[in-house]
């Protein structure tokens, strides 16, 4: 799976269940009609009881420029110093809005279908943010580059 080149995303949620995120490679578009992305998650990890009870997520595709901030919410940083290391605002769901992302999709998770060590989460797109500059974050053979 390493040899499978994505964009890098920090998955974001608040509501009830409190205020996490994650870093995430497994991210695509399914539909424009409605517009839904698909986001994989590890019921194992730590934010899984935050982001299905939130029902609400926020999918902010970094730049070239994030990736010490992907490497943050990527592994064991407590979510209080994860957001303490950028700017953020919400759209309409609640979820956290990266300021500088790429693109923010500010998503209801619709349905959830398990695969494996995995849910995938289908998400409709209820508003976005973007900016008209930058190189993507793209992951690649465990490694980072500028796209």
């Amino acid at each position: 799976m390493a040899r499978l080149g994505a964009a890098v995303n920090i998955i974001t949620t608040d509501g009830p269940g409190g205020r996490t995120g994650f870093a995430a490679s497994a991210v695509c578009s399914v539909t424009d009609d409605p517009p839904t992305l698909l986001v994989c998650l590890n019921r194992s990890a730590s934010v899984y009881g935050a982001v299905t009870s939130n029902k609400v997520l926020c999918v902010n595709t970094l730049t070239a420029g994030h990736q010490a901030l992907s490497q943050l919410f990527g592994g064991k940083t407590p979510a209080d110093e994860r957001f303490a290391a950028a700017d953020w605002s919400v759209l309409s769901t609640g979820a956290p809005a990266l300021d500088d992302a790429l693109v923010s999709f500010d998503c209801v998770i619709e349905s959830t279908v398990a695969q494996g060590t995995h849910d995938v989460l289908f998400c409709r797109v209820v508003s976005t943010a973007s900016r008209a500059e930058g190189k993507a974050l793209f992951y690649f053979d465990r490694a980072y580059h500028a796209v």
